[in-house]
């Protein structure tokens, strides 16, 4: 065996050996973020005049996104929607249920999944020593945000009747605060990265 292939060797022992314990991780991080975006539920501001809250779960999906990728932090909504469907009160109100998945609301809950998905492909999986560009983490940010907007605002419109009822229920009241929350990932989301790619780098 020359000296080539014993350092080849050498790495397919060490990729192997390190692969159960990144499998681990990547599993303890999707559970985190799903756990996150599930106790975002228990911060939530019933509005008089629509039946969509104020909640902190769109923050916590896009952040699912910004800082796993696509992959991990899609997996992560996808866990929390899962948890919600089979019945674990993790939706707003302290619910779950499919019911609630289907009701006036439930647009806004795959628009998670859609936030996480969209965010995690604009910024890519972390990497150690690699710096995410400004102009793409606001790209991510914004994209994430508005497709929230999409399927919820739809499923509003048929639930209220108009597109007016719609707008005024599902997205007027909530644009100012979603802007702060964008604001917020902005700026937690490259350390978070950070930490994560460090996390798999060893």
């Amino acid at each position: 065996m020359n000296h080539i292939e014993k350092q080849n060797t050498v790495f397919t022992r060490e990729n192997s050996s390190a692969q159960p314990g990144r499998t681990a991780l990547s599993l303890s991080l999707m559970a985190l973020f799903a756990a996150l975006v599930a106790a975002g539920t228990f911060v939530s501001v019933p509005l008089p005049f629509t039946p969509v809250p104020v909640v902190l779960q769109n923050l916590f999906s896009l952040l699912a996104g910004l800082v796993l990728g696509p992959v991990l932090g899609g997996g992560a909504v996808g866990l929390y929607l899962l948890a919600g469907i089979i019945g674990v009160p993790v939706f707003a109100g302290a619910t779950g249920g499919i019911a609630r998945l289907l009701g006036p609301t439930g647009g806004f809950l795959i628009g998670y999944l859609l936030s996480a998905l969209s965010a995690g492909l604009i910024c890519g999986r972390p990497r150690q020593g690699t710096k995410l560009p400004l102009w793409r983490l606001i790209l991510a940010v914004l994209t994430g945000l508005l497709v929230i907007y999409v399927p919820g605002l739809i499923r509003l419109r048929f639930a209220l009747g108009s597109w007016a009822k719609a707008l005024t229920g599902g997205l007027i009241p909530f644009v100012a605060g979603d802007a702060l929350k964008g604001v917020l990932a902005v700026l937690i989301a490259p350390r978070l990265r950070r930490l994560v790619a460090d996390k798999f780098s060893r």
